[in-house]
């Protein structure tokens, strides 16, 4: 053994924890003085079957490399341990975070799933499944103010492709996929259940099965027993919509990853990375050419799509400065956003005045007036496209296509009204009935127009949304409060 690096190089500090084969230290390098955490295998404990989980962990992570990704750093061994060297995470796990804090706001859980979701992707683009994701495995570290997540313990993950099989008994039963509770075959599937168990818990405090007993809790998963959600408690749409969809007893019913890497709620494509602030400044630069241009709707939608991106790499920024000037930056797009709107806004009342004028004068010439020549100005206000009247006389064959129709176009008059947290509700609702319904429409005239007043409402509703996440950047407190700090001392 001569030669090899010796654990006499680290100064030990403090245990940070116990597994079932190892004891993980905090450590300080006697030169370097930088902090790690080293993991203890003692040989003698090791049986077959935890030495290849052991080679397992410490092949993958070699191989690893992503910011939401515990690092490697070293491994060695003497006559009695292996030592395995790891990147050191300051503040604890996300188990023990959940802990101090109940249960998390909507903000903040989607900020570490995001997180965990970036990670995960990566996982599977390397085709590797974790099998033992749980919020005591999801360490968090702090720089500054700012917390990210870095997912540990690989101890029970292997390579598997999409849809190649295992029957081996792996995880942690409170997190661990029915399939795998009923020893049945399963595959990566399972990592997307262990998700929504973590995302239920870190919204509502407790997982969806906790139980006194194991047995108890085995019981409850096998019977395929139904989730619900806390009375009393509200959560959006998206959030709903993505934790149902992982908690799916079936897995040819969970959602698939594409689908969970592309769900609205994650929006995965605006998390910071190097490419992200390019994106930015390049929406910025098409919007600020159709606001010069005069096409204020274009430009408009522009800037709420650089807003996208930016405000991820405000809270992502740890550097004072620089968050400083991003966030001058956003705070100057969202108010030409606003500006714009308001100008759309302003024509569009014009356009009211002149109808009224107009059937003014033609109700002059009339002996009889009706009740419609004083209705609500706000519904008269903004006319119908075309398209919408349409798709609207295609529709009366279709119940659900109606509803959807109804439910967009009051959408429309809330954001006349600048009512924009009603305006985006509904725009969420109609796109929640009407994307479906597109799925099983024919080709055709109506298909067409659907298709159409997607794209509409859709735009409409991503840039609400990126205006109301935009509007947080003018309360620090508000920011910090639900992502930055989150509170982490």
């Amino acid at each position: 053994m001569a030669g090899l690096p010796r654990i006499t190089d680290f100064e030990i500090l403090e245990k940070l924890g116990e597994g079932s084969y190892a004891t993980v230290y905090r450590a300080r390098h006697k030169k370097t003085k930088s902090c790690h955490a080293i993991k203890f295998v003692e040989m003698s404990s090791l049986s077959d079957s935890s030495r290849e989980n052991l080679i397992t962990e410490i092949r993958l992570l070699r191989s690893l490399n992503h910011k939401y990704i515990v690092t490697l750093q070293d491994f060695f061994w003497d006559d009695k341990n292996i030592y395995i060297v790891l990147e050191y995470c300051n503040a604890g796990s996300l188990h023990s975070f959940i802990r101090s804090k109940k249960s998390l706001p909507e903000a903040t859980c989607k900020y570490f799933l995001r997180q965990l979701a970036s990670a995960v992707e990566y996982m599977r683009h390397n085709e590797i499944c974790h099998f033992d994701l749980k919020p005591q495995n999801l360490l968090l570290t702090k720089v500054n103010s700012n917390v990210s997540l870095k997912v540990a313990d690989f101890g029970f993950a292997q390579h598997l492709k999409l849809g190649e099989i295992n029957q081996q008994l792996k995880g942690s039963p409170l997190y661990m996929a029915p399939e795998i509770i009923r020893k049945q075959r399963y595959d990566a599937r399972a990592d997307l259940w262990s998700i929504g168990v973590i995302l239920y818990e870190c919204l509502f405090g407790r997982a969806p099965y906790s139980s006194k007993t194991i047995e108890e809790l085995l019981t409850r998963i096998k019977s395929c027993e139904r989730i619900t959600l806390p009375p009393n408690v509200r959560i959006s749409k998206e959030c709903e919509d993505l934790l149902s969809r992982l908690l799916q007893h079936d897995p040819a019913k969970r959602i698939a990853f594409n689908d969970f890497f592309n769900h609205a709620f994650l929006d995965l494509k605006t998390v910071p990375s190097e490419k992200t602030l390019q994106k930015a400044i390049d929406l910025v630069t098409q919007a600020v050419e159709y606001d010069e241009k005069q096409n204020y709707k274009e430009a408009y939608y522009l800037y709420c799509s650089s807003l996208q991106y930016f405000v991820p790499l405000i809270t992502d920024e740890t550097d004072a400065n620089k968050r400083l000037a991003l966030r001058q930056r956003a705070q100057t797009y969202l108010k030409r956003a606003e500006e714009i709107k308001n100008v759309i806004i302003e024509e569009e009342y014009k356009a009211l005045a002149l109808r009224q004028a107009k059937n003014s004068q033609e109700a002059s010439s009339s002996t009889t007036t009706t009740s419609s020549n004083t209705a609500n100005n706000v519904t008269q206000a903004l006319e119908p496209e075309t398209r919408y009247k349409q798709l609207y006389a295609l529709s009366h064959s279709s119940p659900s296509l109606k509803t959807g129709l109804d439910i967009g176009r009051q959408g429309e008059l809330y954001l006349f009204e600048r009512k924009y947290e009603s305006a985006l509700e509904s725009f969420t609702s109609a796109l929640g009935i009407l994307v479906p319904f597109l799925n099983k429409e024919p080709k055709g005239d109506r298909r067409s127009l659907l298709l159409q007043q997607l794209d509409l409402w859709m735009k409409e509703a991503e840039s609400i949304k990126s205006l109301l996440n935009a509007k947080d950047i003018d309360d620090e407190h508000k920011l910090s409060h639900s992502v930055r700090s989150c509170c982490i001392q």
